[in-house]
């Protein structure tokens, strides 16, 4: 009676034990949060820029011939296309983990064992054939198929496969962002490329209205109308912009480089427009709703399928505390003479199951488990971020060309209303009318003004760029 009685707790307790092993612990769970804004300013246009292809969105033939360039060439690009590669590598790794293994095996051996032991003793006195001892040394020959297989009982590594399938597309989607990103960045430094050839020219033409009034001046102190003061002044004024010309010049290099780097090639000079920046007129943009950013931008589509794969690894992570199946077979011949190894005396097979399952220790296994719902929580954070940042990216580009705008129109009128004083200043100063100072301020006035007039237009194309980007377009 106590006997069974022993037997039978042992029995509960070992169930109990085999239950508490596959019951996994519990989590904290956060759902993402995708929801947007239903538009941008109270706008319910749903025509998306992002959806013209960027060969058709930029017209500069220059600029488009740079991008292309950029698209073959781009070291970065290229490697993140390798590492499309390793993942697609990973799906097909993946997805060979869940399908049988069938191999082949050929063995060959020798086998001397001491005679002063159980195997040797038996040997000793064992025939192989009536009247004919087992030979010594004992040759093994083999040769047959082997097949391992786990069964997927719980889906881990059909699981395990997916989860490669989403970090593979999201690989994609990575590449897809880069492509937009690297075209926006050659548009950018493009624009800054002409705005920099627009502030040279009016960098020389300044050059040679101040070197007339330097002339001019001079003969007026020559005539004993001026002091030696204005001339000096003059001077210094007309040399301070020849040294503009080579800040700039500088800078023109350097953007060039810049577009060069991107290309993939070494310093060259850049083909581009040479027409006045300010006749670029600025596309007209659609920003559509903000939900379209979801299908539009692959920054988030791509966390969004990281998303997606985090949740597989914890399905994955909590198969681990489920028992696992292990099938094995084989089939073969065996001998210890090559010349009997295919008769069918020397056949051999096995079928074996395995069924395993951890009870004590899991340790490694909750590890695993709780890092891999740490990380998908991390996902669903990098998501909403995604989301958010994407939003507000629009929102500020959508404000910058807006106010651009406006200031663009009344710094226009500045440079018209600066150049007009910069005659009327050079007839009164020739009069006597005006202080050459007032002369030396309205040039300066009036050459700052129309810096400031091409870098607004630079700053109004590059905007355009920047909502053409943040909308999700370039990659299509």
């Amino acid at each position: 009676m106590f006997k069974n009685r022993r037997w039978n707790w042992l029995g509960i307790a070992l169930i109990a034990l085999t239950y508490s092993a596959c019951k996994t612990p519990e989590l904290i769970q956060k759902s993402a949060n995708a929801a947007m804004p239903a538009s941008y300013s109270n706008s319910q246009d749903t025509t998306n820029t992002a959806q013209v292809k960027w060969k058709d969105f930029f017209t500069d033939p220059y600029l488009t011939a740079l991008i292309d360039t950029a698209l073959q060439n781009n070291q970065e690009l290229n490697i993140t296309q390798q590492e499309i590669e390793i993942s697609r590598n990973e799906v097909r790794a993946r997805k060979g983990e869940y399908l049988p293994s069938v191999g082949l095996r050929g063995a060959a051996g020798l086998d001397k064992v001491a005679r002063f032991t159980n195997i040797g003793a038996l040997e000793a006195t064992t025939d192989i054939k009536p009247g004919k001892e087992m030979p010594e040394p004992l040759q093994d020959y083999m040769v047959g198929a082997y097949a391992t297989w786990e069964v997927d009982i719980w889906r881990k590594l059909r699981n395990a496969k997916k989860s490669a399938v989403s970090r593979y597309l999201a690989s994609v989607e990575g590449r897809n962002f880069m492509v937009t990103n690297l075209i926006s960045e050659i548009a950018e430094n493009y624009y800054e490329l002409l705005a920099l050839d627009n502030q040279l020219a009016i960098v020389k033409q300044n050059i040679a209205l101040q070197s007339n009034v330097l002339k001019i001046v001079r003969l007026q102190k020559e005539a004993a109308r001026v002091t030696e003061l204005p001339v000096r002044r003059f001077q210094a004024q007309v040399l301070n912009t020849q040294s503009l010309q080579y800040d700039i010049q500088q800078k023109i290099t350097e953007a060039e480089n810049r577009i060069n780097f991107l290309i993939g090639r070494f310093p060259q000079p850049v083909q581009r427009n040479s027409q006045p920046l300010e006749n670029l007129t600025p596309q007209a943009i659609q920003a559509g709703v903000p939900a379209q950013l979801l299908a539009n931008r692959p920054d988030i589509k791509q966390a969004e399928l990281d998303l997606a794969a985090s949740k597989l690894d914890v399905q994955v992570a909590r198969a681990r505390f489920y028992p696992s199946l292990e099938i094995s077979a084989g089939i073969g011949f065996q001998a210890f003479n090559p010349t009997f190894v295919l008769k069918p005396e020397s056949l051999l097979y096995s079928l074996a199951g395995d069924i395993t399952a951890p009870l004590v220790n899991r340790n490694a296994i909750k590890a695993v488990y709780y890092s891999a719902n740490a990380k998908q929580i991390q996902a669903v954070y990098n998501y909403e971020r995604t989301i958010l940042n994407a939003y507000i990216e629009v929102a500020n580009q959508l404000a910058k060309i807006n106010n651009l705008e406006k200031s663009y129109d009344l710094k226009a009128r500045e440079v018209e209303a600066l150049t007009q004083s910069i005659e009327i200043s050079n007839t009164l100063f020739n009069s006597a009318r005006a202080d050459y100072m007032e002369v030396l301020m309205t040039q300066r006035d009036a050459l700052e003004s129309r810096f400031d007039l091409v870098e607004t237009k630079m700053q109004q194309m590059q905007a355009v760029v920047n909502i053409y980007r943040a909308l999700g377009g370039g990659w299509k």
